[in-house]
């Protein structure tokens, strides 16, 4: 059983290891929410003793958000409308992958390998855990998208970095979502394949959530790619 120690800065949160980390997990929340949204996840885990490993949990910046009538909110990029995969807000979604690489480059600083370290995300955060993923200029363990999806699918995939050309994906979805509708998780899902990334898709009955089964399978599939 691993123990952790909490420690919550400005810019992120981070639940620790008593003892020395294998590896890294950045995890970024969704559209409202803030780093502390999935810190219960890390016990929930049930991660083996042998897989000690640190998870930082980002905060993204307060910006209006459009689609809220401008209301000021934690969100990592901006959403025009309800149809959230037609216009995208390229600029904020360009920096927090930028935001997102100064975790990187912070872990890489503590002596973690880039191919140690995960990015994770759930909605908002799924959509910059692939971009970031996707595009980093140095091998990563993997990404975790949950509830997501990848805008302009095709030009990203063309364009990823030769490192990460086949970054292992876990993918999953609530086949009852109403928020980030399960088609467009399905869609990215067929991309990543299209491509050659390493994609496990998986979907769950229900909404816009997570479910014990999946964070189940998020640990195994952990073990998996950091054994």
């Amino acid at each position: 059983m691993i123990t952790y120690t909490h420690a919550s800065h400005s810019s992120n949160i981070e639940i620790m290891p008593t003892i020395p980390a294998l590896g890294s997990v950045i995890w970024l929340h969704g559209l409202g929410a803030d780093g502390h949204d999935f810190v219960s996840m890390v016990s929930q885990l049930q991660l083996p003793s042998h897989l000690p490993l640190r998870f930082i949990f980002p905060h993204a910046p307060f910006i209006p958000v459009t689609v809220n009538n401008g209301y000021v909110m934690r969100a990592w990029f901006d959403i025009y409308s309800m149809q959230i995969n037609q216009r995208i807000d390229e600029e904020g979604i360009a920096n927090s992958v930028k935001l997102i690489n100064s975790f990187i480059k912070n872990e890489q600083e503590k002596g973690i390998s880039t191919e140690k370290i995960i990015l994770g995300g759930f909605s908002q955060g799924a959509v910059i855990t692939l971009m970031a993923g996707l595009s980093y200029p140095k091998k990563l363990a993997g990404a975790i998208a949950l509830s997501g999806y990848l805008p302009q699918a095709d030009t990203i995939l063309k364009n990823r970095s030769p490192e990460n050309s086949g970054l292992p994906v876990f993918l999953a979805h609530g086949t009852e979502d109403t928020v980030v509708p399960f088609i467009l998780g399905q869609a990215t899902a067929t991309a990543l394949e299209k491509y050659q990334v390493s994609v496990a898709w998986h979907s769950y009955a229900m909404a816009h959530s997570i479910c014990a089964a999946e964070i189940k399978d998020i640990a195994a599939w952990l073990e998996h790619v950091l054994a």
